[in-house]
């Protein structure tokens, strides 16, 4: 399913929702369409409304500041792009390096994503005591790297021309 990128009406981003809820938001009036998906359009008996990507809304809603982004086994994943910490394959499974049988919790630093094989073959040891080698260290990224890594978005490849501020 599609994600749609929310701004605050002061244009600050502040979370990503799914297409079904974006449209909900527009159709209410509580939002109005920043960027849309080029030619995709959602058609209805009484309806015709371009796919939103961006939407902003038209009150401004008050957030509470964020200084960590809340950990999830899907953030884990979406932060080491799909990709195995330990062989580089596709990675489906999050694993603890640090085992929660030896203490280890569910933290940015101490998981990072794993492909089935590698998370069996290490067990519930640490990589040193299984032989296995991290490829990447793991890191805690911030808020906003946690919301462009959702949309699929990744600071070193550039924004997105939608996304970039106009020169």
């Amino acid at each position: 399913m599609r994600e749609t990128l929310v701004l605050n009406a002061s244009f600050e981003p502040l979370s990503t929702v799914s297409l079904r809820r974006a449209v909900v938001l527009v159709m209410q009036d509580k939002a109005v369409i920043e960027h849309a998906h080029p030619g995709l359009r959602i058609r209805a008996a009484a309806v015709d409304v371009p796919v939103p990507q961006v939407i902003r809304l038209c009150r401004y809603v008050r957030v509470p500041f964020r200084q960590r982004a809340p950990w999830s086994r899907r953030g884990v994943l979406v932060r080491d792009q799909h990709r195995c910490a330990y062989c580089g394959r596709r990675a489906t499974t999050v694993d603890h390096v640090v085992p929660r049988s030896h203490g280890g919790g569910d933290t940015w630093l101490n998981t990072v994503a794993s492909c089935a094989e590698d998370n069996h073959r290490k067990a519930d040891r640490t990589p040193e005591q299984a032989g296995m080698r991290l490829l990447r260290r793991p890191f805690e990224p911030t808020p906003a790297d946690a919301l462009l890594s959702t949309l699929g978005v990744s600071v070193r490849d550039g924004l997105p021309e939608w996304l970039a501020l106009p020169a």
